[in-house]
């Protein structure tokens, strides 16, 4: 037996009149492409958004315009022609992406890198965290209404990409790495300038500061917002600032430590609520732990060898000595020809990269091409959980979150 409410019994024909007037209020969901040309979208990556309004209640990300087949070309690629490959993929961070990739492949051929050569390692991927962090930092908070940080952050890293260019001779992609050790040591006065830059960029970094963190409209824009819990960003295979941002204290550096990253004091900052402020604050202070290890590995700066002298079949020899000496000559000509000779086997390393951890997966089965080579890529988990963190926003919050998630795609489509 159905029972009715006074007002019911009262009138009758209520119920129904609300029920008419709330669907004259519902209105039809719209679909939305945003992107893939978009300058919110931080590269090539489209979103297809469907709104309630101005509430987002679906979100699929597009991904593949930026698609070179970097895996297949590694396997018609000697392991030393494929480092310039690495630079492509987060081009944000070259140094690195080449350094990780040469610890993947010295643990499949067993090579020891002597102090020197990682230490210079140490140096660059700081250099290319702080360098990537910067953009990043000033994008997003272009993408939020601040101007001025965008300003302030592209004047270091110019400084940057001079030093780059100085170690190097180039300034973008740079192809620094070699298996075995790196390309040439670092020219004399280097390190002094990179002190200098160190000691000039600390008082920005507190600037950015002072600009953002209490700044209440960038507050209001970012905190809350797309918050990920520390269980979402395991289970979606977070890794890096995105990570540490949600509370899991979780850095290859410290945990699988390389390079002699055990030498080096740092502190991990780590998030406590997972929202996009937080995602700020954590690269925000990375940079400055950077900066102290950087201090540390110049401090103490080893003598000695850059390369792996006893890998006369994977690292190239002494340019003088391939002019001057038939055995060099030889050697320098079998390498360029058929590449470093690996044994068989598969291996898998990963690097703490300024996007996350950084992975390749090599199979090998003898000689100088790789069999198989997978990359796992950063950017690639980050935008994966999307769908989840964007529903329930507004369109104005998908801008946030994207530029809080720092994805580069030319990592993630590879």
């Amino acid at each position: 037996m159905d029972f009715k409410t006074a007002s019911e019994i009262a009138f009758p024909d209520t119920a129904a009149r609300t029920d008419a007037a709330l669907q004259e209020l519902e209105t039809e969901k719209m679909s939305l492409s945003m992107g893939p040309s978009h300058p919110s979208t931080h590269g090539v990556l489209r979103l297809m958004l469907e709104l309630d309004g101005e509430v987002v209640t679906g979100c699929d990300p597009v991904i593949g315009y930026l698609h070179r087949g970097d895996e297949k070309i590694a396997e018609n690629m000697t392991y030393n022609q494929f480092v310039p490959y690495t630079d492509r993929l987060d081009y944000l961070a070259p140094l690195a992406n080449n350094v990780a990739y040469a610890l993947a492949v010295e643990k499949l051929a067993d090579l020891d890198i002597p102090p020197r050569g990682q230490a210079i390692r140490v140096i660059v991927c700081e250099m290319a965290r702080i360098s990537a962090h910067l953009l990043g930092l000033g994008a997003y908070a272009m993408d939020t209404g601040a101007m001025t940080v965008f300003l302030y952050t592209f004047t270091e890293r110019e400084k940057l990409y001079t030093l780059f260019e100085e170690l190097t001779g180039a300034r973008f992609t740079t192809s620094y790495t070699r298996i075995g050790g790196v390309a040439r040591d670092v020219p004399a006065g280097w390190t002094e300038r990179v002190l200098k830059f160190c000691d000039q960029f600390l008082p920005v970094v507190d600037e950015v500061d002072k600009l953002l963190t209490r700044n209440r409209i960038f507050v209001d824009r970012t905190e809350g917002v797309g918050e990920i819990s520390a269980a979402d960003a395991v289970a979606y295979g977070l890794t890096g600032p995105n990570l540490r941002a949600s509370g899991v204290p979780m850095d290859l550096r410290k945990d699988d430590p390389y390079c002699g990253y055990e030498n080096y004091e740092f502190d991990v900052p780590i998030g406590t609520r997972g929202d996009s402020y937080d995602r700020y604050l954590v690269r925000l202070e990375e940079m400055r732990q950077s900066v102290r290890i950087l201090r540390q590995a110049i401090d103490g700066f080893p003598d000695g060898l850059w390369y792996d002298e006893g890998a006369k079949k994977i690292f190239a020899p002494p340019k003088d000595k391939i002019m001057t000496r038939m055995e060099e000559l030889i050697q320098n000509f079998m390498l360029v020809t058929e590449g470093p000779q690996m044994p068989p086997g598969e291996v898998y390393f990963e690097a703490e990269n300024p996007k996350g951890a950084l992975g390749f997966f090599i199979i090998s089965k003898g000689g100088g091409v790789p069999y198989r080579l997978k990359i796992r890529s950063p950017s690639f988990a980050s935008l994966s959980i999307l769908p989840k963190v964007c529903v329930g926003a507004m369109v104005s919050d998908v801008v946030t979150i994207l530029g809080s998630l720092d994805f580069v795609m030319g990592e993630c489509d590879r």
